[in-house]
């Protein structure tokens, strides 16, 4: 599927022909589009969707994603990979796009990440040990086969 924003502009007009509004680089990818950048399913889409991380905005029945969802879902897959929980990457993405002007809500987020950075910190800490002892183990083992 290709971009979108066409279907929503006026037929004929030079946004429609070129997939853009005139506030830009604002085109609508499908559904199938997005899962291929991101290097994830139509069903991963969907969860994430069902479970109101991303709000994707819809050409008659067709999911259609705009860059802010489509940076909604890099966060995500981020914060999958970092660990977080679908209700933790929820709660980061509610804070984020948070009011600044709301200090307190600010806080916390700065809070929940200065929080999450020393538990990857101690998790940094604990590999590097564990690389270091299996290397150990690595070299006296081939050490060993050699004599």
């Amino acid at each position: 599927m290709q971009d979108l924003r066409a279907d929503i502009a006026s037929p004929g007009s030079a946004d429609a022909q070129a997939g853009t509004d005139a506030a830009g680089d604002n085109a609508l990818l499908g559904i199938q589009d997005v899962a291929r950048k991101l290097g994830v399913t139509l069903r991963a889409l969907r969860f994430y969707e069902k479970e109101g991380l991303i709000k994707p905005e819809r050409v008659g029945t067709t999911r259609v994603y705009t860059r802010r969802e489509i940076a909604r879902m890099q966060l995500i897959l981020r914060g999958k990979r970092l660990g977080f929980s679908i209700r933790e990457i929820a709660e980061f993405l509610d804070l984020y796009d948070a009011d600044p002007e709301h200090k307190e809500q600010m806080q916390r987020l700065i809070d929940k990440v200065r929080e999450r950075l020393s538990e990857l910190e101690e998790q940094r800490v604990a590999l590097e040990l564990t690389i270091e002892e299996l290397t150990t183990i690595e070299q006296e083992a081939s050490a060993r086969l050699k004599r």
